[in-house]
């Protein structure tokens, strides 16, 4: 079976998305997700990582998973590893629900939406996952 022009465009686009907002993360304070990310990153690693090691690293896994997207390299491994950077993207609703709610637990802040609109984007992650090789040749 063989990636649909659909799974295709939704590749492509979901790349695009994950090399935007990884690129921005290169430099310090443009990425509006900047201080989440670390505060979540920090929690995440108990402050083992410092802040802009952290934040580095996460421009260079997302920046990574963009270009395996739009490029169908390694699909398999970069939807699974895509849909867990995901899953991790919703630990503030969790633990700062201050920052994500403006009164909890219906009404969303803007960031509290910058995460959860993630939802559709696992979703066109699992309808476009390889279910056979034949998929990742192709």
């Amino acid at each position: 079976m063989r990636l649909t022009q659909n799974g295709r465009i939704l590749c492509i686009s979901i790349g695009i998305i994950y090399l935007w907002f990884g690129f921005l993360k290169f430099f310090p304070g443009l990425s509006p997700a900047d201080m989440l990310a670390k505060q979540t990153i920090s929690l995440l690693t108990f402050n083992f990582i410092p802040e802009r090691m952290g934040i580095l690293l996460l421009a260079i896994i997302e920046v990574a998973i963009g270009i395996c997207l739009i490029f169908k390299i390694q699909l398999k491994k970069v939807i699974v590893a895509a849909i867990t950077h995901l899953v991790l993207t919703f630990v503030p609703v969790v633990f700062f629900p201050e920052i994500s709610f403006s009164q909890a637990p219906f009404s969303l802040t803007l960031v509290g939406q910058y995460i959860i609109k993630n939802i559709v984007i696992i979703s066109a992650l699992l309808l476009i996952y390889p279910r056979s090789y034949e998929n990742l040749t192709q």
